[in-house]
């Protein structure tokens, strides 16, 4: 199983957790992906940049919004047994 968290703090939130979190949402219901990927909202990694912090299998990312269904794609797809 594919572990992602999602950072929700403030900054993260300006930035667009919410819209990253629904995107990964619908892209494990069209992949059906339930039990697939463990989807879960965090705070704070400390890996603020210039999009939402996330975390996959333990490593730490950042993603805009808009960029969110590509980076599934390439980053969570790929690593699904």
């Amino acid at each position: 199983m594919v572990s992602v968290n999602v950072c929700i703090s403030a900054h993260c939130h300006q930035k667009g957790a919410y819209n990253v979190m629904h995107t990964f949402q619908q892209m494990i219901e069209e992949y059906n992906l339930h039990g697939k990927v463990e989807m879960n909202e965090g705070f704070c990694t400390r890996h603020c940049g210039e999009g939402v912090s996330i975390t996959v299998d333990g490593v730490s990312e950042n993603v805009r919004p808009e960029a969110a269904r590509d980076f599934f794609k390439t980053n969570i797809l790929p690593k699904i047994k």
